[in-house]
């Protein structure tokens, strides 16, 4: 039941004229809502407080319950406490640069590199810095 609200979603965002020039549209939309479905911890079709800020300690960049405040008053625009499926689209191919498309952006292209290196740095010497 919810999976077809989101496609429908989906569906809007396509059809609509103010993304018709995006850039593989379907294939972001798809990785949005597959983003959204790891955010969505609770399973109520959108994010909350509790949800973001676990998912942005599993990032690695834990935030206080005030700055996750006022990330998700800056995704919806101080209308919800809690992020919806359209905000986040909407955040995502957005052309201003909301804090939590940047992180997440960031994941995403750590995630392509592959492997994340896990422990303390190795130990570097004078003669390897460029």
């Amino acid at each position: 039941m919810l999976l077809s609200f989101r496609v429908w979603n989906l569906q809007e965002f396509l059809e609509d004229e103010k993304y018709k020039d995006e850039e593989n549209l379907a294939e972001n939309l798809e990785s949005f809502k597959k983003k959204y479905m790891e955010f969505d911890l609770n399973d109520q079709d959108d994010i909350d407080l509790m949800s973001l800020k676990q998912m942005l300690e599993k990032l690695g960049v834990p935030k206080t319950h005030l700055e996750v405040k006022k990330l998700i008053a800056e995704v919806t625009g101080g209308s919800s406490e809690t992020i919806s499926y359209r905000h986040f689209v909407t955040m995502m191919l957005g052309k201003r640069s909301a804090i939590l498309r940047i992180i997440m952006m960031f994941e995403g292209k750590s995630e392509a590199e592959g492997v994340k290196p896990v422990g303390p740095p190795t130990k570097r010497d004078i003669s390897s810095l460029p």
